[in-house]
């Protein structure tokens, strides 16, 4: 495998929101893609998108393709506009998510097939989804154990007598997305006792807080191992606030050949929701290293 860039770089939102801010396209360094003739891999800012990321990445160089890896950007709110624009060639996404908060706020698709249709109708004419995998990661309304037993809660809907008592934690952007607070007011009634706002990648903050209740509630990623590890309780979500989260590459149009269209779709076929929590719980628990993560699974899989 042809390892020729590996330019992992943090802190790279607080430079692309400054040039969100009103710098011209001259004054970003993530305007044309990267080195010359390289493909940009973007990862967002928690630990299981840099992980597909790299798992890209190495997709891409087992095609003797050229990389740069650009990780831990920022939000979708960051990077979205930098895909448009070219400066990220290949960004890992959840095709529901990516559809509710920078394509159309307002769509009610729920299935994979919906939302990719609506994706591929409403995106930008610069980019394009590729092949989702099997592999979802939702976000969720996850509560610790004693408050589920305390208000016997199983689903979303158990929540609308009680939610003013309770305080929910979660990514900053949850509070207004419609995947979030907005969606789950307007779908089910019911508004919180108090937002507590953390960054994306604070995943493991947010089950601390849950397992010690100093939050009741939190949003937590589906895949995360430690949800099933502290026995907490990740609630049904009977009006699909929350719709299917395939992960699924965004690619910008000019940057990506057919060859790199191969590879990533290759990696969808193969990616399923177990090998993430497998993967996930490699990172996250056992502390293993993602390039070292990343390319096991892709030797499993044949793609390397």
């Amino acid at each position: 495998m042809k390892k020729l860039i590996r330019a992992t770089v943090v802190g790279l939102a607080a430079v692309l929101t400054l040039s969100a801010c009103g710098g011209s396209d001259s004054d970003n360094p993530l305007e044309g893609g990267g080195a010359s003739g390289a493909i940009t891999v973007g990862g967002a800012n928690f630990p299981e998108s840099n992980l597909l990321a790299e798992i890209y990445a190495q997709a891409l160089e087992a095609k003797d393709l050229e990389v740069t890896r650009k990780f831990n950007i920022g939000a979708r709110e960051v990077y979205y506009d930098q895909v448009v624009k070219g400066g990220i060639s290949v960004m890992p996404e959840y095709n529901g998510a990516l559809l509710t908060t920078s394509v159309d706020e307002n769509s009610k698709a729920a299935t994979t097939e919906e939302i990719n249709a609506e994706l591929k109708a409403k995106l930008p004419p610069s980019v394009e989804i590729l092949d989702s995998a099997e592999a979802e990661d939702k976000d969720s309304v996850t509560v610790n154990p004693q408050t589920a037993a305390k208000y016997d809660l199983k689903s979303i809907a158990d929540l609308k007598g009680v939610a003013k008592e309770l305080v929910i934690a979660g990514p900053s952007e949850f509070e207004t997305r419609q995947q979030g607070l907005k969606g789950l007011k307007e779908a089910y009634g019911i508004e919180f006792k108090e937002f507590r706002p953390f960054d994306a990648g604070a995943q493991s903050t947010l089950v601390k807080l849950l397992t010690e209740n100093k939050v009741q509630a939190a949003d937590l990623f589906t895949t995360d191992p430690t949800i099933q590890q502290n026995k907490l309780v990740v609630l049904e979500d009977p009006e699909n606030v929350f719709s299917a989260q395939n992960v699924t590459p965004l690619v910008h149009k000019e940057s990506v050949n057919d060859t790199a269209r191969q590879a990533l779709n290759g990696v969808s076929a193969k990616l399923t929701t177990q090998d993430l929590l497998d993967m996930m719980k490699r990172i996250v628990i056992d502390k293993d290293d993602q390039e070292k993560v990343a390319e096991e699974w892709l030797k499993k899989a044949g793609l390397n």
